[in-house]
């Protein structure tokens, strides 16, 4: 019985081909992403701007709609109400007042809970609160995660490899955390400490990929060095290809499954990573390989400087068109 391959061994598809392209769509997108959260900002849940959770359970499937409209004849501000892991547990998160402070938040939780029991004494609550100096903190520490995240695999790179495949990774994981974040001011999806955790997975799992390639990349400038560096690329891509498509067909199909029929609590954390995946892939191949072309590498410039003659020949060799394909 034979084997089912996603991509045939003699693939041999010109992804440089795309790469100004690539690029001249992505600084768009990405500036785009970074414009959309300057003028419209995030919808940042109460882990980040303080309020309340309160978590009410029914015996019987809860009457959102009617939740809602009890809530909001309070007239208490903006509430999100919405399912919690299943039909019978609502969610409602309100942040903090204007006026008032913590003590205002109380009272608003207290006024929210005996309209809901009013009409429905079967229910049961549990509140959380977050107060807005441990907000401000989680908001401060979750980006600071990032970034450090983001610092330490552009130096890990770097010393694994060579700084211009630092640069290479750097730049793609910056690309792959703007969409993130520019597709959640877009959609205005709550933007809460699990998205934080999404885009930890990310970054990530975009390394993993990017090494993958990079290690592809720097096994074949060793064995063919007299090959130009853009036939080079196309080759490692297509030699990974395989690899790279099942690893993210398989962990895309499982997010799709949650992001169907999971839980409402984790939509925001399933839905982050699935694109999160999607764009990690593409920058993969479009982003941290051209890189290494317009950064100047080729097939020579990581042999020693006292390489040369004879003893720089013997090692080399020249890939045939069918060679690695």
């Amino acid at each position: 019985m034979r084997l089912l391959k996603l991509v045939p061994d003699n693939t041999n598809l010109d992804f440089m081909r795309w790469r100004n392209v690539a690029l001249v769509l992505s600084i768009i997108v990405t500036v785009a992403s970074l414009a959309l959260v300057a003028v419209r900002g995030l919808n940042l849940g109460v882990d980040f701007v303080g309020g309340q959770m309160i978590t009410v359970k029914f015996d019987q499937t809860a009457p959102l709609e009617e939740v809602r409209g009890t809530v909001s004849s309070l007239n208490v501000g903006d509430a999100s109400i919405t399912e919690f892991g299943n039909p019978q547990t609502l969610s409602i998160r309100m942040g903090l007042p204007d006026e008032g402070g913590e003590g205002a938040a109380t009272r608003v939780a207290t006024q929210v809970r005996t309209a809901i029991a009013a009409k429905h004494p079967d229910a049961k609550f549990t509140v959380d609160s977050v107060s807005g100096k441990v907000s401000n903190e989680l908001y401060k520490w979750g980006a600071i995660s990032v970034a450090l995240a983001m610092l330490g695999i552009a130096i890990y790179i770097w010393l694994r490899f060579e700084w211009q495949f630092g640069v290479g990774a750097l730049v793609t994981l910056f690309h792959d955390v703007c969409m993130t974040i520019g597709f959640f001011s877009l959609t205005q999806l709550e933007f809460n400490l699990n998205v934080v955790a999404a885009i930890l997975t990310i970054v990530g799992y975009s390394l993993n990929d990017t090494v993958v390639i990079y290690d592809r990349i720097r096994e074949n400038l060793r064995k063919y060095r007299k090959m130009e560096i853009v036939p080079l690329l196309n080759l490692s891509l297509n030699e990974t290809l395989s690899r790279t498509m099942v690893t993210s067909l398989s962990i895309m199909f499982a997010l799709l499954a949650l992001l169907l029929i999971g839980p409402q609590v984790i939509f925001g954390l399933t839905i982050a990573i699935l694109l999160g995946i999607f764009v990690g892939t593409y920058s993969s191949i479009y982003i941290s390989s051209p890189i290494l072309v317009w950064l100047g590498v080729s097939g020579d410039s990581f042999l020693p400087k006292h390489t040369t003659g004879s003893a720089a020949k013997g090692g080399e060799r020249v890939a045939t068109p069918n060679e690695g394909y």
